[in-house]
């Protein structure tokens, strides 16, 4: 399989780009088996605007020097991508670029090997929202949900096919019984203690009863939601709205999420918060964990 970018896929990826709801082969799987991998800091962040965004995008990776970044709404093509900026800061960068108000990208500091450059499941879908990559023997899933609004409405509607698109590939994934992250912006609000006042947004796409339940049928697979794991209490919210002083009154949202399948721990997550308050900033915040890949030595 030859990705954009000129990017190139082994048989074992290309096998993971096509499963089905059958597992893998056993010599495919124990391919994948490692040891345990010490941590691994793992991140997620609307840019909303990779160009506009690029010297706050490299401040924070000076700080916080993730290993592997899930980037989304680029809204630049992918030949006109920060490449070489990325590159000069120690990341590697796979790229699905689009001109409006998609696009998506991993960065990691180890060198990806790609595996889909979109969401499988719908041919006529041009629209550069999801990209898969396999970065030190972990399957990395970024993704750029569609907001939906207004609702009810087409875009609604291709809201909820999109999201049912994503509960099929979740539950291969996680059959495959390889590690995942899947993380970035899945522009839905779990449930009402994920927003500062629900009554508010009650007409909003991201409340709306169907997302929910498609966001609800994806962690019954068995993904862990990394921050909620974290902050059994209240959680921290990763979106503030640029309108009425959102970001002044904490009148945030939860909806960058990351999820982590069987085997892969947890140790900690969070949201650098601060980062919405810098100077024209995202209206997103970049959201981490710091996990560890627990896997059984191959058999000889």
């Amino acid at each position: 399989m030859a990705a954009p970018g000129g990017w190139r896929a082994t048989p074992f990826l290309r096998q993971i780009a096509t499963l089905s709801d059958s597992r893998l082969p056993g010599g495919a799987r124990r391919s994948m088996l490692l040891q345990e991998h010490a941590n691994v800091r793992v991140a997620t962040w609307n840019i909303n605007n990779i160009v506009r965004r690029l010297d706050l995008l490299l401040d924070w990776l000076a700080r916080t020097r993730p290993d592997v970044v899930a980037l989304q709404e680029l809204k630049t093509p992918t030949e006109a991508f920060p490449t070489d900026a990325l590159r000069a800061a120690g990341y590697h960068a796979m790229v699905v670029g689009q001109k409006t108000w998609n696009g998506v990208a991993l960065l990691s500091r180890t060198e990806p090997v790609a595996v889909l450059s979109k969401l499988p499941g719908d041919p006529a879908d041009r629209d550069a929202r999801y990209l898969e990559a396999a970065i030190g023997g972990v399957l990395f899933g970024c993704l750029y949900l569609p907001n939906g609004n207004p609702q009810p409405g087409p875009k609604f509607d291709i809201k909820l096919r999109w999201f049912e698109r994503m509960r099929k590939r979740a539950d291969a994934l996680w059959r495959s019984g390889i590690p995942v992250v899947l993380l970035g912006d899945w522009n839905v609000v779990p449930t009402d203690s994920d927003i500062y006042k629900p009554d508010s947004w009650r007409g909003d796409a991201l409340l709306q009863p169907e997302p929910r339940a498609a966001f609800e049928s994806i962690l019954q697979q068995g993904w862990t939601d990394a921050i909620k794991a974290t902050h059994p209490g209240q959680v921290p919210f990763t979106f503030w709205d640029y309108r009425r002083r959102r970001w002044e009154r904490d009148a945030g949202l939860r909806i960058d999420h990351i999820l982590v399948s069987a085997g892969i721990n947890v140790k900690r997550a969070g949201v650098d918060r601060d980062e919405r308050g810098r100077e024209g900033a995202s209206d997103h915040a970049p959201v981490w964990a710091e996990i560890a890949v627990k896997r059984k030595r191959a058999a000889s």
